[in-house]
């Protein structure tokens, strides 16, 4: 459910490996998938064309085992309302989304536990309609939202597997979450905000100060929330920062450069709304937020 990035990179992986799969996109990346097949042009892997079923509506589409569901955040509600037709009794809905609430906007949807937590570790774009361009990394983890190891979830890793995607299937999925939404906050802020590349960011002392401040201020909403991230988070995000391409800028820079909405809104502005309710200072984010969020519905005219 989305063909971007990640779900075409994903789901290119997975027809390769002979399962069957079927595309959900619109517009001008629906109509070249329908006319020429998706084309995946990876630095890694080498270039490839698979020609998924590829639908706008999901009446008619066979029952699915498991759904990946790669849309932008803030179409969340509207692409989960939209499964219904789809879903059998034990079909997992498998959030590989940027942000940490989305798994219960799934479940508000479609009923208590269908959703799943999933961290996508991969640099993937649509650089053109029909053609996604893999940059590096494709790993997943994933797993419950309680904890369980469920059979549903074990299909579903075995069927990465098979398709040669690292997958990690975790008892701890929310702190996974959680890890990944305190790394993401601050690539995004600060390359958005700058409209630099990480490593300009890294360069420049001030610029990388704000950027080890969201860490710390997510770090410290994580804790208050209950989530049981590890004492030297801020450290070892820092640390995983420091080795990222210096090219690099997250999908929110990239769609703020380009005109397109923005996914501020789950980022930032659920952090800064987070801090306030939870009594934690989130200055820095809240900055953030403020000075983009002119640019959340993308250009206007």
């Amino acid at each position: 459910m989305g063909s971007g990035g990640v779900g075409g990179y994903f789901g290119a992986k997975l027809l390769r490996a002979g399962v069957e799969v079927t595309m959900v996109a619109r517009g001008p990346h629906l109509e070249a998938i329908r006319r020429a097949g998706l084309t995946i042009r990876s630095a890694v892997e080498g270039e490839s064309i698979v020609r998924p079923a590829a639908v706008e509506r999901l009446e008619g589409v066979a029952r699915a085992d498991a759904v990946l569901f790669c849309v932008k955040s803030f179409d969340t509600d509207d692409a989960a309302a939209r499964l219904w037709s789809i879903l059998g009794p034990d079909t997992p809905v498998l959030s590989l989304q940027n942000g940490v609430d989305n798994e219960d906007k799934i479940d508000a949807a479609l009923g208590s536990g269908r959703a799943m937590g999933g961290v996508a570790q991969v640099f993937a774009t649509i650089e053109a309609p029909g053609v996604v361009k893999h940059q590096a990394a494709g790993r997943i983890i994933f797993g419950e939202m309680d904890g369980r190891i469920s059979e549903r979830a074990e299909r579903l890793r075995d069927a990465f597997a098979r398709a040669q995607v690292p997958v990690e299937l975790s008892r701890s999925i929310r702190r996974a979450l959680w890890e990944k939404y305190i790394l993401i906050c601050a690539v995004a802020g600060t390359t958005a905000l700058t409209r630099e590349t990480l490593g300009v960011i890294r360069e420049t002392p001030p610029t990388w100060d704000l950027f080890r401040a969201i860490v710390a201020e997510v770090t410290a909403l994580a804790r208050a929330a209950g989530v049981d991230v590890p004492d030297d988070t801020v450290e070892q995000t820092m640390k995983f920062a420091e080795g990222i391409a210096p090219a690099s800028r997250a999908s929110l820079a990239q769609d703020l450069l380009q005109g397109r909405r923005l996914e501020l809104d789950a980022l930032h502005g659920h952090a800064s709304r987070l801090g306030e309710r939870l009594g934690v200072p989130t200055p820095a984010v809240f900055a953030v937020y403020a000075a983009l969020l002119p640019h959340a519905a993308g250009r206007r005219g």
